[in-house]
This record gives structure tokens, sequence and C-alpha cells, in this order.
């Protein structure tokens, strides 16, 4: 219990969680805080590449035998987590296909977001991590999302362009492509950009989560209309994706921290590539219900008391 507890203090005290809160509060009071949307894009952009680049440079020098079976696992895995969710949603949620579809989709995919988070904070606590940790993030984005709109729409075909929706979106395209880079120049070419990618990459995820807490606070009043089922839903599905995870991280041969990290990423739910995705191939569903439940229940959660539970399932406290 006292670990677990100094592992939820070192997380709650985070500038990066303190920053979401900000935003979160500033929201509340009605104040005008918010980055302009070009800023909160080149965010994005820089956040997506520096996390592929820095994952490519640990690829070039890694074994690929001590690559391969994560990657695998990582890929099964998110692809079998709207296989569940889905009829759950179905069945005991009384969602239609179509929104059922949407919300699978949104938590089979990941968030980069809540990725660089755990990253920083294991940093934080003295967990070594692998270094090509990235790379599970690039494959898992997309798996979950094709999985879980196939789900939704089976027998209505048209799957062609959905796919390139899904495998052009700017998420994927940063991710794999920084991969590609990275692994390409090796260490000695990234040291020149090290500065600017590796040094900067805290203070702009704590900028970027300012304008998160914004947004999830501008959602807030969706809570109450997304109905008790999905507001359980929202924090019982990360749990036990995370579960999933660290035993997953366990069984592929990751270290304690690599496995929070898969736990983490199985946790996390998308709300970049996915709502995309989901806006071409599901039309009829219903954005608020996906979006509220991964952005103002899931993010924060995870950004909270996740993080640590996912570490205590992964025996990295």
């Amino acid at each position: 219990m006292d670990t677990a507890l100094a592992l939820l203090s070192i997380n709650l005290l985070q500038p990066m969680v303190l920053a979401f809160g900000l935003g979160f509060a500033a929201q509340l009071i009605r104040s005008d805080l918010r980055l302009p949307d070009p800023v909160h894009q080149g965010l994005t952009i820089y956040l997506l590449l520096a996390i592929g680049l820095k994952g490519g440079v640990a690829l070039s020098v890694a074994a690929p035998s001590e690559v391969v079976g994560p990657m695998l696992g990582a890929v099964l895995l998110g692809a079998a987590i709207p296989l569940w969710c889905y009829p759950v949603l179905r069945r005991l949620g009384g969602f239609g296909a179509e929104d059922a579809g949407a919300i699978a989709a949104h938590y089979g995919s990941v968030s980069a977001v809540t990725f660089v988070a755990g990253l920083a904070w294991l940093a934080a606590a003295a967990v070594s991590v692998e270094g090509y940790l990235p790379a599970l993030l690039a494959v898992m984005e997309a798996p979950g999302i094709a999985v879980a709109i196939l789900l939704a729409r089976r027998g209505q075909g048209a799957f062609a362009a959905i796919a390139h929706e899904v495998l052009a979106g700017k998420s994927i395209v940063l991710l794999l492509g920084g991969l590609i880079v990275g692994a390409l120049a090796g260490e000695r070419g990234y040291a020149p950009v090290a500065p600017f990618f590796a040094t900067g990459f805290p203070g702009a995820l704590t900028l970027f989560l300012l304008d998160m807490g914004v947004m999830a606070a501008r959602r807030a009043r969706d809570v109450l209309r997304v109905g008790p089922f999905l507001l359980a839903f929202a924090i019982a599905a990360p749990v036990v994706n995370g579960a999933l995870g660290a035993a997953l991280g366990a069984a592929t041969g990751l270290s304690p921290g690599g496995a929070t990290m898969l736990a983490v990423l199985a946790a996390s739910a998308s709300y970049i590539a996915a709502p995309a995705a989901v806006r071409l191939a599901l039309p009829d569903a219903n954005p608020g219900y996906a979006l509220t439940a991964a952005l103002t229940i899931t993010f924060p959660f995870n950004l909270t008391i996740g993080l640590p539970l996912y570490a205590a399932m992964a025996g990295a406290g």
C-alpha cells in the first residue's frame, strides 16, 4: 500500500499532470486560456515525430530477436481489444452497431500523449524501459480501429477507403515515418537534432497537456449525457486492457518498465487517429459518446490513477 501511494504521489506531482489540472481548472472558472489551433497542431506534430525518431534510433541498435515478440504481441493485443469491447457495448450497453464500433475503435487504438506521459512518469520514478517501445505505439494505432470498423460494418464493403484514411492519417505517417528516419539515421545521425527533439520534449508535452485539460473541461458536461454504463465502461475498460497489456508484456520478455508501458498503451484510448477514421467509416455514429468517454473520463483516469496502477500490475512499483 505504501508503495502504491508513493507511486500515486509521484504521478500527481508531475508537471505534466499538474498542467492538465491547471487547464481543466482554468476552463471551469471561464478563463480565456486556450492554445491557438496552429500551436496545438504544431505540438501534436512535434510530439509524434519525436516519439517516432526516438523509437527508430533504438530499433537501429536493438537485436531483432528482442523486438519481434513484443511487437507481434502488441499488434495482436490492439486487434483483440475491440473483440471484447464491441459485444459488451452492444449487448450490455445497448448501443447500436455504429456507436459500439466507434467506441470500440477509440479503445482499440492508442493515445500517444498517454504513452509519453507514462514514459515521463517512469523516468521520474527511476524505472528503466526498452528504448524501442515507441515502435509498439506505432504498430498498435491502426489494428484496433480496423477491427472495430469491420465489426460495425460487416457486409457493407468499401473498406479500402477506410484503410487509406487510417493509414494515411498524420499520426501514423509521423510515427512510422519517424521510426524509419530514426532507424536509418541511427545514433550518430540523430545526435545533432537530439537537443531539439529530446531535451525540449518534456516542455512541449507540458504545454500540450495544459491545452488537453482545457479541452477535457469543455466536454465535462457531456459526461452526464453518456449514461452510467458508458461512464463505468470508460473506467473499467482501461483497467481490464491494462491488465492484459501487463500480462502480455511479461510473457513476451519485456522488463517491468516495458510491461508497464505496454499496459499503458493497451489501457489508453485514442482521441486523434480514431475520430478521423470513425468519421469517415461510421458517419451515423454519435461522436459525443466515444470522444467524451476517451478524452473526459479515460484520459484523466489514466493520467492520475492509471499509471501507478499499471506499474503495480507489471511489478514495476
